[in-house]
């Protein structure tokens, strides 16, 4: 996990309509940049979920939340679209960012061993720099955390 106070990693990434978007588009605003291991599985839809429903509130707080994971644009497009998800949704297949901010680790799972993401949230502030950074977060909760963490800064 990426240090707070350190500049966040600049990325290029596909979202689920296949048009790029990197961290410098959203330099002027604070961004909820949270990884997440996959489409339609039962903790990160509800993390997804959560974000999408507080999702006025971080506009209100002039914030924008990412989602990223290693499915692709199709996937995406699929999720965002069965779920009436409001937010930007980018598709990592090479692992750009999913490396670059250290979320690609080795998880056990009923005792089998293998590499994938785990489930981190980063708050970046106006000018790049990662203000917060929260690792292994609970998917149902991690979304009220960050819209509490906003409401305190």
């Amino acid at each position: 996990m990426l240090k707070e106070n350190t500049k966040a990693p600049e990325f290029s990434l596909p979202d689920q309509n296949g048009n790029l978007h990197a961290l410098s588009d959203y330099k002027g605003k604070k961004v909820v940049l949270y990884f997440y291991p996959k489409d339609n599985t039962a903790g990160c839809t509800k993390q997804a979920c959560n974000f999408g429903e507080l999702y006025p509130l971080f506009k209100e707080k002039d914030a924008v939340v990412i989602g990223i994971s290693k499915d692709s644009v199709a996937s995406h497009k699929r999720f965002e679209e069965k779920y009436g998800l409001p937010f930007t949704i980018l598709s990592d297949t090479e692992l750009e960012a999913i490396k670059a901010y250290d979320v690609w680790k080795e998880k056990k799972n009923y005792g089998k061993v293998s590499m994938g993401v785990v489930r981190t949230t980063y708050l970046i502030d106006e000018n790049g720099m990662i203000l917060k950074a929260m690792e292994k977060v609970k998917a149902a909760d991690n979304p009220q955390e960050m819209l509490d963490i906003l409401s305190e800064g």
